[in-house]
């Protein structure tokens, strides 16, 4: 089955009901794909599928339950007729120095960010390979780009654990596309949509963190953010791409806003600015 359709391909992303993967279920529907959302809050999934329109389904599925991620991808291929897309963005970052995460932390974190996606694609495989479609998984900056950040351990080594197991996809399966999208700093879109990564964290131990994070080298102030729209693009061009080709990895971070310039979302500026101008 060729995965080019005048009607759009079809898309699921999994951990769609808030943040990065809300906001990338979204903009994929109102672009004209044929998406299903997936993530274990059904009432918020509802209401990000109203929001999508063209269609958009949403399903409940737990990525730590096997049987849960089974039923979800089945009742996905039926409601959009196969798959041509998997996005994996669920993922759980817990800010904790290694001598304090519990055995808990460490597997709750495996569960969702390794295990997880390594179960959804499996559920997908079948209906890749028909289609000879891609999936995606976000990866972070902080895996590769960046130097190790103290205070995220857990997260830090299940993606660098993600990273692996993308490679090992790929190997196994070569007709399928496995593409690693290391995400660099973004907000996300607004409300529900809005980055979730820091929420649960203690911010009296991120307060002590963050000088240590400047002087490493891990972030800059005088970075900018991503704006969301932008790394739509990039993403909707991997999952668009032709069965001849494949983009292993691909990596979206900020540029340094010009001079004058906050340090912040560069669009936003200079929309401010033109508002206040024009106001």
């Amino acid at each position: 089955m060729s995965r080019t359709t005048e009607s759009g391909r079809r898309i699921v992303v999994v951990g769609a009901s808030t943040g990065l993967g809300r906001s990338v279920a979204i903009a994929l529907a109102q672009r004209g794909e044929h998406v299903a959302l997936l993530a274990r809050s059904k009432d918020k999934l509802d209401a990000a599928a109203a929001e999508a329109g063209n269609g958009a389904v949403a399903i409940t599925c737990d990525v730590t339950d096997e049987q849960s991620v089974r039923d979800a991808v089945a009742e996905a291929a039926r409601s959009l007729g196969g798959i041509d897309g998997v996005v994996y963005a669920s993922g759980i970052g817990t800010l904790c120095r290694l001598e304090d995460l519990d055995s808990d932390t460490w597997l709750r974190t495996f569960s969702t960010n390794v295990i997880g996606a390594n179960t959804v694609t499996a559920a997908a495989l079948p209906h890749l390979q028909e289609s000879r479609g891609v999936v995606t998984y976000f990866s972070s900056n902080s895996t590769s780009l960046t130097p190790p950040w103290p205070g995220l351990g857990s997260y830090l080594v299940s993606k660098a654990a993600l990273d692996k197991l993308v490679e090992m996809w790929r190997a196994e399966h070569p007709q399928v596309g496995f593409t690693r999208v290391i995400v660099g700093p973004n907000g996300g879109g607004e409300g529900d949509a809005q980055s979730q990564f820091t929420a649960g964290w203690d911010m009296e131990l991120a307060g002590e963190l963050f000088p240590v994070w400047s002087a490493r080298g891990c972030l800059s102030l005088e970075d900018g953010l991503v704006v969301i729209d932008d790394f739509v693009d990039i993403l909707h061009t991997v999952l668009r791409l032709g069965a001849s080709a494949t983009i292993p990895t691909v990596a979206v971070t900020p540029r340094t806003p010009p001079p004058g310039v906050p340090p912040q979302d560069e669009r936003v500026a200079v929309a401010a600015d033109n508002a206040g101008q024009t106001a």
